[in-house]
């Protein structure tokens, strides 16, 4: 699944106040909770706790990508999230991060979440892209950035 077809302009934040890594999945679930139907923040924060508890979603180089998945959804919603400073989130490199671009799936579409996640990390693994991201001041660029890399 492509990230324009997931992501949108109003669930993207340039240069958040991060505090913690609790905070951080708090503000992803709160935007989110505004475009899936039948599913509160709680329940987004929860599925993307649990995932955590797992292992870290920090993929290093200050990039991570939470993810849940959820039972009462057909939708994938993406929310795309950059900090005003790195915060602690027990990435694999143990580097802080300041580029969240987290998913929310539904539960029975282990396909589709796989290539989503790996669309995912390409668009990230991409320096210059990483870079862009970094410089943008606001949500507007930060998501032109991400969709036109």
């Amino acid at each position: 699944m492509n990230l324009e077809q997931i992501l949108t302009l109003d669930c993207t934040v340039c240069s958040a106040v991060g505090k913690s890594k609790k905070n951080i999945l708090e503000q992803i679930s709160a935007i989110a909770a505004s475009k899936i139907s039948n599913t509160s923040e709680k329940e987004l924060l929860m599925s993307l706790m649990a995932r955590e508890k797992l292992s870290s979603t920090g993929i290093g180089k200050g990039i991570a990508i939470p993810h849940g998945r959820l039972t009462n959804t057909n939708a994938v919603v993406a929310v795309l999230i950059t900090t005003d400073k790195p915060i602690v989130f027990d990435a694999i490199d143990d580097k802080p991060v300041d580029i969240f671009f987290a998913i929310f799936v539904p539960a029975d579409n282990c396909q589709q979440h796989i290539e989503t996640l790996a669309n995912i990390a390409k668009v990230f693994s991409d320096k210059e892209t990483c870079k862009k991201v970094r410089k943008c001041q606001t949500s507007q660029q930060l998501y032109n950035a991400v969709i036109h890399p």
